[in-house]
């Protein structure tokens, strides 16, 4: 880990150095009471790169990606965002936030506000944008998921897919560092999935920088450049998606799989 010592007792930003990883996180330990759910995860994510997470319900995938975006506290460990421990619990989490978007299973869009407003919201009110180059950028990224036509509905008149790719748009409005995607399309009814998944991929080649979880199996052996396979709290096995999921090297990987490939 590279480091610069702090002079004063806060801990202060640490410098990236050339090679530093945009995300680094180190032996992050997270219980729910007795029950440990994540066990000393470390894991290197470059600039540019797209990281899927696959394991079974419970192995710590969206509990990792909510510590990471500090919605959920970690109990040992670092997180370490440009080169800057963000799990300091003296760190302005809003702050942080603010240059990571985040989508969830759900799509949490604000029903009161229009599809135009939610994805104008965070720029205006966080970012210090104008409302009219909100509205502008709002407004160019509902045109590339194809839903510009209904920036004045609200969020109950849209589809799961279309919710979904709104959702999508809004975590990418202010250009985030960082985007952390869980488990985006499992509140979808299968037909819909497509749409919302290709939205994923052009964002994958365009260079956005993404930490997935995903039960996607050939999505992730798309659209990934590593697969890391949470088990129990650890990353039993991390490689290439194609390595992972095509020759896996881990028994508990394997078995994983089958069971995927079988339902």
């Amino acid at each position: 880990m590279s480091a610069t010592t702090p002079t004063s007792g806060r801990p202060g930003p640490e410098i990236p150095q050339p090679g530093t990883p945009l995300l680094r996180l180190i032996e992050l330990r997270k219980s729910f009471g007795a029950t440990a759910v994540l066990r000393g995860v470390s894991l290197d994510v470059a600039e540019n790169e797209v990281i899927a997470l696959i394991g079974a319900s419970g192995s710590g995938k969206s509990t990792l990606l909510r510590a990471v975006n500090l919605l959920e506290p970690i109990d040992d460990g670092q997180i370490l965002l440009d080169g800057a421990d963000i799990s300091d619990p003296r760190v302005d989490a809003n702050a942080v936030r603010a240059g990571i978007g985040v989508v969830f299973q759900h799509f949490n869009l604000f029903p009161h506000l229009s599809v135009l407003d939610n994805l104008s919201l965070a720029a205006r009110h966080v970012h210090g944008w104008s409302r009219s180059a909100a509205e502008r950028r709002s407004r160019e990224l509902l045109e590339q998921v194809g839903l510009l036509e209904k920036e004045r509905e609200f969020p109950d008149r849209l589809s799961g897919g279309q919710q979904q790719r709104v959702a999508l748009a809004r975590a990418i409005v202010t250009e985030p560092r960082l985007l952390l995607l869980d488990e985006i399309t499992s509140a979808l009814d299968p037909e819909l999935v497509g749409e919302v998944l290709a939205l994923v991929r052009r964002l994958a080649h365009t260079g956005t920088t993404i930490l997935m979880a995903t039960h996607e199996m050939s999505f992730a052996r798309d659209v990934a450049d590593r697969v890391a396979f949470l088990d129990g709290g650890v990353v039993a096995e991390l490689g290439p998606a194609a390595q992972v999921l095509g020759a896996p090297q881990h028994v508990r990987t394997r078995e994983f799989l089958a069971r995927i490939s079988a339902g």
